[in-house]
C-alpha cells in the first residue's frame, strides 16, 4: 500500500479564529496531527494542505514545508473535503510520474481538530484497511443517541417522529449506532475519484472511546478541551491506546 497521508488546514475558521495555528498547551493545534504523522510516515508522504502563511511556517519548521499553497477556491468555508483531497492527490501523483515513482494508491486523511490521537491508532485504521476489502475505514465512537429509539424528525405536518421507524422500546434491544469522531479516515485512492466519501457503500469502523469524540466550534469547546488536557483528564484514555 503506498499512502499519502494528507493534513488540510485551512487559515480561516469562523468559531475560533485562527483555529488551525492556535496554541493549544503550548503548540499550534495543527503540530499534534503533524507529529502523529511523522510518526508513521517518511516525510515525502507527509503534505499539509494550507492557504495560511501561518501554517506554512509551522510545517516547515516541523519539516514537512508544503509544496503548494491551497488555492483561494479550496479554502473557502463552503470548499468540500473531497476536492482538497483530489487536489492534494493530483499533485503528488504528478510528482510520482516526472520522477518514475509508484503512485499513491490510498490516503489517510488526519484532521487537525483531533489532537488526541496516537501514531498506534492510525496504524490500527491502516491495517484495518489492508485486511479488509472495503472503501475506507473511518476512526467512529459509539452513539448515545439512536435513529431507531430516539432520535427524531419532523414531518411534514410539523410533528415529529422516530427518524428510522421501528417498534423498539428499550434502547438496550437496538441495533448499535456510530458517529464518526472525525479522526482517522483511510481511503482508497481510486474510489474517491469516483465518488464522494458520503456515497462510499462499504466502510468500515475502526471504534474509539466516546472521550476521542471532540469538537472544536466555538471558543468555548476549546477552553473545555485545554482544561480537560490540563487535569489529565485524558491521561488514562490516552495511555491505554
Amino acid at each position: 500500500m503506498r499512502t499519502l497521508c494528507i493534513i488540510p488546514a485551512r487559515g480561516g475558521s469562523k468559531g475560533i479564529p485562527g483555529k488551525n495555528h492556535k496554541p493549544l498547551l503550548g503548540k499550534p493545534l495543527i503540530q499534534y496531527s503533524i507529529e502523529t504523522a511523522l510518526g508513521i510516515f517518511p516525510k515525502e508522504q507527509i503534505c499539509v494542505s494550507t492557504d495560511s502563511p501561518e501554517i506554512i511556517e509551522i510545517a516547515t519548521r516541523l519539516g514537512v514545508a508544503p509544496p503548494f499553497v491551497r488555492p483561494a477556491h479550496l479554502a473557502t468555508d463552503t470548499s468540500g473535503s473531497r476536492e482538497v483531497l483530489l487536489h492534494a492527490l493530483d499533485y503528488y501523483n504528478n510528482e510520482c510520474k516526472i520522477k518514475n515513482q509508484p503512485l499513491f494508491d490510498s490516503i489517510v486523511l488526519l484532521q487537525a481538530t483531533s489532537p488526541l490521537r496516537k501514531p498506534q491508532d492510525v496504524i490500527n485504521c491502516m491495517e484495518l484497511y489492508q485486511s479488509t476489502d472495503c472503501d475506507m475505514v473511518v476512526s467512529v465512537c459509539e452513539s448515545p443517541f439512536n435513529p431507531y429509539y430516539n432520535i427524531f424528525i419532523e414531518n411534514q405536518s410539523g410533528f415529529i417522529r422516530r427518524s428510522i421507524e421501528s417498534n423498539y422500546t428499550r434502547r438496550q434491544d437496538c441495533p448499535q449506532a456510530y458517529i464518526i469522531n472525525g479522526s482517522i479516515y483511510v481511503i482508497n485512492a481510486e474510489v474517491l475519484q469516483k465518488q464522494a466519501m458520503h456515497e462510499m457503500q462499504r466502510i468500515a469502523k475502526m471504534v474509539q472511546p466516546w472521550e476521542m469524540m471532540i469538537d472544536l466550534d466555538t471558543p468555548e469547546d476549546w477552553k473545555e478541551l485545554e482544561f480537560k488536557m490540563q487535569s489529565g483528564f485524558y491521561n488514562n484514555l490516552i495511555n491505554a491506546q
